[in-house]
């Protein structure tokens, strides 16, 4: 019973990390990292250089590789990105609006169609991670317990 409230209170946490990270989806390869490294050279070429569309693929080449690094800790429990995940789509919303309907004089209203969105995703991340993170601690207790069935 008392190991079950450790296991429950190790769960809810969600600062800090449990267990080791997770593998990339290309294996050893760190995939992410390199297209961060190189969304960086190219957002900071853009600038020096003034061009736009270099700007935008630094851009989206680091932000996919965040967004993959991020997802793959938040979704196995390893570490709560739920913040950084619920503003991607808010972000990707916001701009879409922008573009669409075109940038209000005042730019609180903005928020109207951004706010729903992100709190309704981080709502749903939130729960996901907490469902993961119980799974990952379940896990690796019963992983390192002595198997006591007959």
């Amino acid at each position: 019973m008392r190991a079950r409230r450790h296991q429950d209170a190790i769960a809810k946490r969600t600062l800090g990390t449990v267990g080791e990270r997770p593998e990339g989806i290309f294996g050893p390869v760190p995939v992410s990292e390199i297209a961060i490294f190189m969304g960086i050279v190219a957002l900071a070429v853009g600038l020096a250089n003034g061009s736009g569309t270099t700007q935008l693929t630094g851009m989206i080449a680091c932000g996919l590789g965040v967004a993959e690094v991020t997802g793959r800790e938040h979704f196995t429990g390893y570490r709560s990105h739920s913040t950084l995940l619920a503003a991607i789509p808010a972000v990707l919303i916001e701009a879409f609006y922008a573009y669409v309907i075109g940038i209000p004089t005042q730019r609180i209203l903005l928020l109207v169609p951004v706010v729903p969105v992100f709190a309704l995703c981080f709502w749903l991340l939130r729960r996901s991670f907490q469902s993961a993170r119980h799974a990952r601690v379940f896990n690796a207790t019963n992983a390192t317990s002595p198997d006591h069935s007959p």
